[in-house]
């Protein structure tokens, strides 16, 4: 199996639980953390389940993780997440010193001011991870998409 296809494996199982949230009401956003190639811990929204502006499931993830392996610094950890994470999760992956980010849908194609890109690109940043973006982005997209659609019709 390829390095793609490892990709895609992940990405289908935060895909997953981002339905998962969905099912709760939450804005269907699934994330997955590998530690060296293991699968460590796995989370999505639950921002109104605990009524926590912060509990996004990039957030989630890097807690328990953190948690799990007993390090607040996560190296050589990949995450994958199904949709771009935005400015505050950023800036805890870049805390945790994750290794490489993976995400699926873009928050919003036509800025990147905000982005992981433009705030990676930030010459004061002390830490820098790889990405890989747009993986399955369509299929995120799409479940987001209807979350949204189904929202403002009052259905969720």
């Amino acid at each position: 199996m390829g390095w793609r296809d490892i990709d895609v494996y992940w990405m289908r199982k935060a895909l997953v639980l981002a339905k998962q949230a969905e099912k709760q009401g939450e804005v269907p956003v699934g994330a997955v953390l590998l530690l060296n190639g293991t699968l460590i811990v796995t989370a999505s929204n639950q921002t109104i389940t605990q009524c926590d502006p912060t509990a996004h499931a990039e957030m989630l993830v890097l807690r328990k993780a953190a948690k799990t392996v007993n390090n607040h610094r996560l190296l050589g950890s990949t995450l994958y997440v199904t949709l771009e994470p935005c400015l505050m999760c950023t800036g805890a992956m870049i805390h945790a010193r994750i290794s490489r980010l993976v995400f699926a849908a873009y928050d919003n194609p036509s800025v990147t001011s905000g982005s992981v890109f433009s705030i990676l690109q930030n010459q004061g940043i002390h830490h820098r991870f790889l990405i890989t973006d747009g993986l399955l982005a369509d299929e995120s997209a799409e479940i987001l998409r209807e979350f949204f659609v189904q929202r403002r019709r009052g259905l969720n």
